[in-house]
């Protein structure tokens, strides 16, 4: 059954699928490339399964996880610089992609896990039709939480599972860090849509395995705390508990910050949090009554939790 995307669609020669609205001619032959640096070649640099996603999303089998290349932000820190800057990869058709869906639901995928999507749904969502009547498990949205309305409202019968970032309450730390000064107000509004089309997270038990839990619709918005930010942090999870509809949406809070790619540029971020920092955003938390959800532990922030970027998966 193929679904109407005309919205998506008609991104592809003046490209507005993010709010950056570069309005960028994405036919490979143009020569032009907009913040993304993405064509409308399909790049991707592993398609496995994953088990370091939140405990609902991994399960017992792992998320069958697709890394594509590129990336609407250009954050300091990104511990997938590799693909997400500097645009490592192999080139995939949508027919490949298909192929590569089914093929991670066979090896026993709880979910399918797309990793930085947006600039590639043109030739994602008809992969995604192809196999619509065979695909039987969610579809997870992995993104950075600077999202359009136009384009989460277009993903409705696509999307089962958000998994946004909520990175920045202030502007200046998110144009300082990710050259996105409108961060916070794009983020926060892309949610609220994001929470209006999944509603309450729904869940299943593994057969056999009752204490497991699978999300089968929802949303879970991750917050990684940043070294010297934890005020930051606690604004953002005020605006959390006083703005978003409660019982509607899960939270995990992060601690996995590494110093990676070009962070080590400010020497604010050049160095792990600390448990204090951490310890004092997980308390915010719990006194905003914000239970429901994950909080990581510290033992998290290591360069191993990183994936290999090795193109698996994509042959």
């Amino acid at each position: 059954m193929q679904l109407n995307n005309t919205f998506i669609q008609n991104q592809i020669t003046h490209c507005r699928l993010c709010p950056r609205m570069c309005g960028a001619d994405r036919r490979h032959e143009s020569g032009t490339f907009g913040f993304c640096q993405a064509s409308d070649r399909i790049m991707a640099a592993r398609a496995a399964l994953h088990h370091w996603e939140e405990p609902c999303i991994s399960g017992i089998n792992g998320s069958g996880t697709v890394f594509f290349s590129g990336c609407t932000l250009r954050c300091c820190f990104c511990q997938n610089y590799r693909i997400s800057q500097q645009l490592y990869g192999k080139e995939i058709s949508s027919r490949q992609l298909a192929d590569i869906f089914l093929r991670l639901q066979d090896q026993g995928a709880h979910n399918i896990n797309l990793v930085t999507a947006t600039h590639y749904l043109p030739w994602i969502l008809p992969a995604l039709d192809q196999v619509r009547n065979r695909l039987h498990i969610p579809i997870v949205y992995n993104c950075g939480g600077y999202e359009r309305i136009e384009t989460i409202q277009a993903l409705k019968d696509y999307v089962d599972i958000w998994l946004p970032d909520l990175k920045y309450f202030n502007p200046e730390l998110s144009m300082k860090y990710s050259r996105a000064v409108d961060y916070f107000s794009v983020a926060s509004e892309a949610i609220r849509q994001m929470i209006l089309q999944t509603g309450t997270p729904v869940f299943h038990s593994v057969p056999g395995r009752e204490s497991v839990l699978l999300m089968d619709r929802g949303v879970i918005i991750r917050h990684m705390v940043l070294p010297g930010q934890k005020e930051d942090s606690i604004r953002l999870l005020h605006w959390i508990a006083e703005q978003l509809p409660k019982g509607q949406y899960y939270i995990s809070l992060m601690s996995q910050y590494t110093p990676f790619y070009k962070s080590r540029e400010y020497p604010e971020l050049n160095r792990r949090i600390t448990s204090y920092e951490y310890q004092k955003v997980v308390d915010t938390a719990l006194e905003l009554g914000l239970e429901d959800g994950f909080m990581q532990e510290k033992s998290s922030a290591k360069e191993e939790y990183t994936p290999p970027f090795d193109l698996e998966g994509l042959s």
